[in-house]
This record gives C-alpha cells, sequence and structure tokens, in this order.
C-alpha cells in the first residue's frame, strides 16, 4: 500500500528544466517513477527526455493529471513555486530546495494549512521513496527493496544509511521530512499514517538534537502507535549549547539534547539505538 506515494502517482518537476532538476528527473525515471510534466515559466512547449514542459502547475496537471510535485527551484522562488501548487490543489508537494529564507517557509507552510488540501514533505529534505513503486526527490532508488519497515527521517544521509542497513528487510515507504525549524509534514504525521498502513509492520524514526519534536512524536507513539518502533536520535555526542548541522538543530540546556529525546522515546516504549546501526540491530531483532 505504502503511505502518500505508489504507483499510481504521476510526478511534475516544478524546476525541471534546471540542472538539478533534470539530472534528478532522471534519476527518478530510472528508479521507475512515473515523471509526467515538468513546469518552468517561459518554457512551455520544451521537453526534458521527451517529458513536456509547462509553464504553470495547473496546466501541466489539467493536461497530465499530475497528482505529486517535486520542487527543484531556486531558494528565492521557491515561495512562489509551492504556493502555485497549492493554488492547483496538488494533493503532494515535496520541497527538495535547500536554504530557502524561515521567512518565505513559514509563509507557504501557513498558505498551504490555510488551504488544506496540499500535504507538504520539506522544505529541504530528500522527499519520500515507496521502493518498488515510485520515487520523489532524490532518495537513491537501489540501496533497499520494497518491505514492511516505514521509515521518517529528519536527516537525509541517516535516511540512506538506515535503508541500506535494513535492505534486507525492505520498506514500504521511506520519508525524509527534512531538518528546518519549519517544515511540512512531522514525525507525528508520518507515524500516524504507518501506523494506519496494513503493509507497514515496524516503524523507524530517526530525529536530530535541538527543538521537541521527538519528545512530541514520543507522546504521540504512546498514546496512538501500536506497533513496534525504533528510535534513533543524531548528536549523542554533540556539545551543549552549540549549533549542530541543520538549522533546526539546536540545544538549550538540558531539553533538545540527544540523551533527553532518547529518554522520552524510550518512557514510551520505543527502543533506542545509540548509533544508527545500533538503531538497525535493534529493528532486526524485532522482525526476526
Amino acid at each position: 500500500m505504502a503511505i502518500w506515494l505508489n504507483e499510481d502517482s504521476k510526478i511534475l518537476v516544478q524546476g525541471m528544466t534546471g540542472s538539478e532538476g533534470t539530472k534528478h528527473t532522471r534519476l527518478m525515471v530510472a528508479s521507475g517513477a512515473n515523471v509526467v510534466a515538468g513546469v518552468t515559466p517561459g518554457k512551455a512547449g520544451a521537453d526534458v527526455d521527451g517529458i513536456p514542459v509547462f509553464n504553470d502547475v495547473a496546466a501541466a496537471m489539467a493536461a497530465t493529471g499530475a497528482n505529486v510535485s517535486v520542487v527543484f527551484v531556486p531558494p528565492k522562488f521557491a515561495k512562489g513555486a509551492v504556493e502555485e501548487a497549492v493554488d492547483a490543489k496538488m494533493p503532494l508537494c515535496v520541497v527538495i530546495t535547500e536554504g530557502i529564507p524561515i521567512h518565505d517557509t513559514a509563509q507557504f507552510f501557513q498558505y498551504a494549512v490555510n488551504a488544506g488540501t496540499t500535504r507538504l514533505i520539506g522544505p529541504n529534505c530528500p522527499g519520500i521513496i515507496s521502493p518498488g513503486k515510485s520515487n520523489a526527490g532524490i532518495i537513491p532508488s537501489d540501496i533497499t527493496k520494497p518491505g514492511r519497515i516505514g521509515l521518517v527521517s529528519k536527516s537525509g544521509t541517516l535516511t540512506y544509511q538506515m535503508m541500506y542497513e535494513l535492505r534486507a528487510f525492505g520498506f514500504s515507504t521511506c520519508v525524509g521530512i527534512g531538518g528546518d525549524p519549519i517544515i511540512g509534514t512531522t514525525h507525528i504525521d508520518a507515524l500516524e499514517a504507518f501506523q494506519n498502513d496494513p503493509e507497514t509492520d515496524a516503524i523507524v524514526m530517526i530525529g536530530e538534537i535541538g527543538g521537541d519534536a521527538e519528545e512530541r512524536a514520543a507522546a504521540y507513539i504512546k498514546d496512538h502507535v501500536t506497533k513496534p518502533v525504533v528510535g534513533y536520535v543524531a548528536g549523542f555526542t554533540a556539545p551543549e549549547g552549540k549549533t549542530m548541522g541543520h538549522a533546526g538543530a539546536i540545544v538549550s540546556g538540558s531539553s533538545g539534547t540527544a540523551a533527553a529525546k532518547a529518554e522520552a522515546l524510550e518512557a514510551a516504549g520505543v527502543k533506542v539505538g545509540r548509533t544508527p546501526s545500533a538503531a538497525a540491530e535493534l529493528m532486526r531483532q524485532i522482525l526476526s
């Protein structure tokens, strides 16, 4: 079944004619994704490897039936691109672009919430893949196989590592939600979807230091999730008070630390690994 992305997904790429958009369009197509359109203002009538380009999202949707958008536009144009997708009532909009000004993200996030028709994933994320079915974003498709684990992660590289470590079991869907302070889809959104997905048997959740998203996810798991969950929190060795990597990873006192997050997750019944490999081994034990 997978969540949010499956073999029926028809993908359009906003910014497909740019270098990153073209490169990753080709990789998505090679992985089996059904990419049906691109959108670049002023370039209607062009194509990338036979995939037609349109001036705007609404026209592309009307012509191709696209129901997923992947955004590869530069940061200064990202807000306009996302709001255009929302105006066209695009069901799923995956924002890969990093470096979007936080006030722009705040505005397009609220714009999408107010409209109530578009699920945002990201920004600054690797996207979403349902192995063997579809791939919307930049997640490599050849490091795992279809299976019954659901994965939600703040970190792109740790998404890839966990997919590889558990490749013998495979995944229903892997969602990289991004590590910026404001994001669309959250850990809790993905946990709810995986809990309700009959083809997902167990869940891996990867967080990182800073903020309280993992603590809130722990409270949700305790009350609503009956499937086994394994967690990992990046940053066990990070010094307090330092910003580490992602803009969202800021530690204040003891709250927001990896240890505090792990404690909250373990109190909710989540098994937490102290390294990605240790978390993968915990999941192997559960599934074996």
